[in-house]
């Protein structure tokens, strides 16, 4: 008995997609993306469409193919758009430069901190306060995202450091007099 998976994934022309067992090969304008998929999960190709299927209605099969389908709609689109984190920097003298491919922190230690990057990952800085990560994997890019803010991550009684753009950080009052 098999079930169909409620949404199927819309590939556009410019996307390649080869099925092998237990990966998914997608390749694109950006790059190509591959992920291995269970065993149990089979991915079929029709129309311009794929689609995910699972072999019963058990909870750990409606999960993994939940997992299974948002991982493949994520590398499509990212072969195609490609994804982006913005991060803001806020402190006095608190800045980032990009030196070549890799970004320079200076954000209150004795020395600069410096990320490099990647296969795969471009940063941008359109102003001192500001770093933009690209690439075409969603999961690369968030983890590179997250590498950048923990090197000095938002304090909660000035609120310096480095933050998400539209991250909200909870502000304390301090000690009082």
């Amino acid at each position: 008995m098999s079930r169909i998976g409620k949404q199927p994934i819309p590939v556009p022309d410019t996307v390649t997609v080869s099925i092998e067992p237990e990966l998914v090969r997608v390749s694109g304008p950006r790059g190509e993306l591959q992920e291995r998929i269970s065993r149990e999960l089979t991915v079929e190709q029709s129309d311009g469409e794929l689609i995910v299927k699972r072999p019963t209605d058990r909870g750990e099969h409606r999960a993994l193919h939940g997992l299974t389908r948002s991982l493949i709609a994520n590398m499509v689109e990212g072969v195609t758009e490609g994804f982006e984190k913005r991060l803001e920097i806020q402190g006095v003298g608190y800045r980032a430069a990009l030196r070549g491919r890799d970004i320079e922190l200076s954000v209150g230690f004795s020395h600069t901190v410096t990320v490099k990057a990647p296969e795969g990952i471009e940063f941008e800085v359109p102003a001192p306060t500001q770093i933009v990560v690209r690439g075409s994997s969603k999961q690369v890019v968030g983890e590179i995202a997250a590498r950048i803010r923990k090197v000095r991550p938002p304090e909660p009684y000035k609120g310096k450091g480095i933050r998400y753009r539209d991250e909200y950080v909870a502000r304390k009052v301090g000690k009082r007099a």
